[in-house]
């Protein structure tokens, strides 16, 4: 039987005040076109659905296009929430749509039941855990211990009835101890949401959503597949793709990646203001995708994110290098400060904030200004 696993859609989102309905409108269809390729028996959707809990009219459209086009080729989709979705939302109607081959978990209760599917090599239990806080298990299951993330999902899973002899996948969203974070994810202060992989010993597969960066952990059979697109400059050097895996007899799993290409790539320029709008260092590159410029120039450029954003329309991101932003200096209040001139303040402050000396110009010009000011107020 054959699945694709696919996560972290986070259809709505915005990047640095972009939008990037569009970008997903055509990785949806990019997916589909796959899909088509592929003939999964069955599309595996981990959580992060939306990027809000309650999402846009233009993201509710994308999902809803989405899932039309896989009912359509009668295959077997199963969703749940991640910790950017509203779990009630996201499963309303979710009985009337059943039917038509599309299973949303609901707000989890304490009940996981599996949806079973047939092939030639017997039974495959598909289990749905929608992303959980120990607080939500602990209200189901108070008597349990439920304190840290891995005891909760521990005590979520211990209540399903799991027959090991059968072939097993598990749907979640959460972070799993070792997991390699991305600027663009959410992440808990002291790492609290930790899930020790040790939970998921009974299931054949995980497919595990919320983190942006495809990796397994511990075995190749718990994985996350990543988000189809770049959503920070963290993730410049991430090859994105979905997962396909493929379960034979118990205990013969194969798994592999199909790449995906993006409408607009995500990467980061570096150089001056003078080679970056040199027409010989970019003709011929993809100047529209979203770019993060680093400028070394030793002087800031006037209107510098204006003046690019003709030659790079999807500038996100523009910051310096150079040796006033490389060096670190701590600015105090001088003992002496009264015994100082204000030309000096100005040039010991100056020097402070850029790591070098006014030059003899700007000597002059701060002068001439400071008399002038003196001679206006006698």
């Amino acid at each position: 039987m054959k699945f694709m696993h696919l996560s972290d859609l986070h259809l709505g989102k915005r990047v640095n005040e972009f939008s990037m309905f569009e970008d997903q409108d055509y990785i949806l269809k990019k997916i589909l076109t796959i899909i088509q390729e592929e003939k999964p028996d069955g599309v595996l959707i981990a959580g992060d659905v939306y990027d809000k809990s309650i999402p846009s009219v233009e993201a509710v459209g994308l999902l809803d296009d989405f899932l039309k086009e896989l009912a359509k080729a009668h295959i077997q989709t199963f969703i749940i929430s991640g910790n950017h979705d509203s779990p009630e939302r996201l499963a309303f109607a979710a009985e009337l749509i059943e039917p038509s081959g599309i299973h949303i978990s609901p707000a989890y209760d304490g009940k996981v039941r599996p949806i079973s599917m047939q092939d030639d090599y017997g039974t495959v239990n598909i289990y749905m855990l929608p992303f959980v806080r120990p607080a939500h298990v602990r209200s189901v299951f108070p008597k349990e211990n439920t304190e840290s993330y891995t005891e909760a999902i521990r005590t979520a899973i211990s209540h399903m009835e799991i027959h090991e002899e059968k072939r097993n996948l598990l749907i979640t969203h959460q972070f799993v101890t070792g997991a390699q974070r991305c600027e663009s994810e959410e992440i808990s202060v002291g790492g609290t949401d930790n899930v020790d992989a040790s939970v998921f010993q009974a299931f054949d597969y995980v497919a595990l959503g919320h983190i942006h960066g495809p990796q397994h952990m511990g075995r190749e059979s718990i994985r996350y597949c990543g988000t189809p697109l770049k959503y920070s400059f963290s993730e410049a050097g991430h090859h994105k793709s979905v997962t396909v895996l493929e379960l034979r007899e118990k205990g013969n799993l194969k798994i592999r990646t199909v790449d995906l290409l993006p409408l607009h790539d995500m990467r980061e320029l570096k150089g001056t203001y003078e080679e970056l709008t040199n027409r010989k260092n970019y003709e011929g590159t993809a100047v529209d995708d979203y770019l993060h410029i680093t400028l070394t120039d030793e002087e800031d450029i006037l209107d510098a994110i204006g003046k690019l954003r003709v030659i790079y329309p999807n500038l996100m991101k523009l910051d310096y290098d150079n040796q006033r932003t490389r060096e670190n200096t701590v600015i105090t209040t001088a003992d002496d400060i009264k015994q100082k001139t204000p030309l000096e303040l100005v040039q010991d402050f100056y020097e402070q904030q850029n790591n070098q000396a006014m030059d003899k110009e700007q000597t002059a010009f701060v002068s001439g200004l400071i008399e002038e000011i003196w001679e206006g107020n006698t």
